[in-house]
């Protein structure tokens, strides 16, 4: 008897055979051999989580192709049809490649983080609209073509902007997409902890439509209360163990400061070791966001100067990744000068970590003048990357923003933390995690000390 379902293979360390059928092969693969897409292999995915857990590696490659494969599942098993299924493996597909070098880490260069990653995917879905990649792509999938339609429809998905079908924007961006369902297994798997493990198998068996006034949304049976405790726990407990672990955001915190620095000094004439990288993409970025942030300060910018900012400058983005800063960050740190450019990449290349002091949410007002103070004293000594107080909000779950459903055996449908006394209790709950900084060279001044011990 002949087999007329073929699949093509991806064999995943965190899922292991990734099956995709010919027609969604013909759907993703294009976009997967795209630059844009392998761009990502060169992304990590959790930033400078590798400095602390030495398997975290992996790149935002490897949990795109990951979260495309979850959504395949999520769509089997809903009943999308092949339309829907299309635009939401699509969207899960590229629902990244808007991040730019060590991903979230980057997005600190903007001044309060007001330009964030997502906002760089419309000018990568354009790129896929020009004629050349769409004519080739609609060959290949007459029965599914693309138009610019459907790539509105993706974008908006992936911005969270989608309204005219929330059960597909939910497979794509809600509090359990599949985004969420495949980096926490695979974080978890690189990273060597046991924290983001949950039963994705049965979590997939107990998802299902649920009839809500806004129309169906994505939620889980009865019997799926279990799996989405496990689920919500496990994030928790990634979100305090590993995304916000003391010295990953010390590691992120000496990037951005680098890269902040840099784009002060890289125009500077008096920092001539720099000359030869001002006409770099990752150079000429760095200035324009320099000039960017002045312009704005001491205000949020409009979002036509968001806009402006985000079409002159995707040119120079969209050919950087983590690679660029690394090398950077190699040959400055090769250099025997005492400037804070090249201090930053020393301490970054050869990891020199600072000391992180927990402080209670209490104590921060009084801590800050002290630090404000010991700089005002030490102007020489202390430069403001050295000694920082950083304050880093974390939520598990939240009860008003696109709450998870409950589909009762009798049609009653309910929120899950009403069906559960354990989400309940982390629903809508903040953790304040206060940290100093302290750098490495600061850490035996008696003042550094007296402060410490103080705390």
């Amino acid at each position: 008897m002949n087999n007329t379902n073929h699949f093509h293979v991806i064999k995943d360390p965190v899922h292991g055979v990734m099956q995709f059928s010919d027609k969604e092969n013909s759907w993703i693969k294009p976009f997967i051999n795209h630059p844009h897409f392998q761009r990502l292999r060169h992304i990590r995915q959790v930033g400078m989580a590798d400095l602390i857990f030495p398997g975290a590696v992996y790149t935002r490659f490897n949990h795109s192709l990951g979260c495309c494969y979850v959504s395949s599942q999520i769509a089997n098993k809903i009943g999308l049809i092949d339309e829907e299924k299309q635009l939401v493996i699509l969207a899960c597909l590229l629902h990244d490649i808007g991040h730019g070098p060590f991903s979230h880490a980057f997005e600190g260069l903007f001044t309060n983080k007001c330009i964030r990653h997502e906002e760089w995917t419309p000018s990568f879905l354009k790129e896929f609209q020009h004629t050349d990649f769409l004519e080739k792509y609609n060959h290949e999938n007459p029965e599914f073509p693309l138009n610019a339609e459907k790539f509105e429809a993706i974008e908006q998905m992936i911005t969270h902007r989608y309204t005219k079908n929330k059960l597909l924007s939910d497979i794509v961006s809600s509090q359990l997409d599949a985004d969420r369902l495949d980096y926490l297994l695979r974080d978890s798997h690189f990273c060597g902890v046991k924290y983001g493990e949950f039963d994705l198998r049965w979590m997939l068996h107990c998802l299902t439509p649920v009839p809500t006034e806004e129309g169906l949304r994505l939620g889980v049976t009865k019997k799926g209360v279990g799996v989405v405790e496990h689920y919500l726990v496990a994030r928790w407990l990634m979100i305090r163990n590993i995304y916000h672990h003391d010295k990953k955001h010390a590691a992120e915190h000496m990037l951005t400061k680098f890269l902040i620095a840099l784009a002060k000094y890289i125009p500077s004439p008096e920092a001539d070791f720099l000359e030869s990288y001002r006409s770099s993409p990752l150079g000429k970025l760095l200035i324009n966001i320099n000039s960017f942030n002045k312009m704005i300060e001491g205000r949020k910018p409009t979002q036509k100067e968001k806009e402006k900012f985000l079409s002159d400058n995707f040119v120079l983005y969209k050919k950087l990744s983590d690679i660029q800063v690394l090398a950077l960050i190699a040959e400055l740190a090769d250099l025997e000068i005492k400037h804070d450019v090249v201090l930053l990449a020393q301490r970054i290349q050869y990891r020199q970590m600072p000391k992180v002091v927990s402080l209670d949410i209490s104590q921060i007002y009084d801590i800050q003048a002290q630090v404000e103070a010991l700089k005002k004293n030490h102007p020489a000594t202390i430069s403001d990357w050295q000694l920082e107080i950083i304050s880093a909000p974390r939520l598990c779950y939240s009860e008003d923003f696109d709450p998870i459903w409950v589909l009762g055996s009798q049609g009653q449908i309910s929120k899950i933390n009403e069906s559960s006394l354990l989400v309940n209790s982390l629903a809508n709950q903040y953790e304040h995690a206060c940290l100093l900084f302290i750098d490495c060279a600061l850490v035996d001044m008696s003042e550094i000390q007296e402060l410490v011990r103080k705390i």
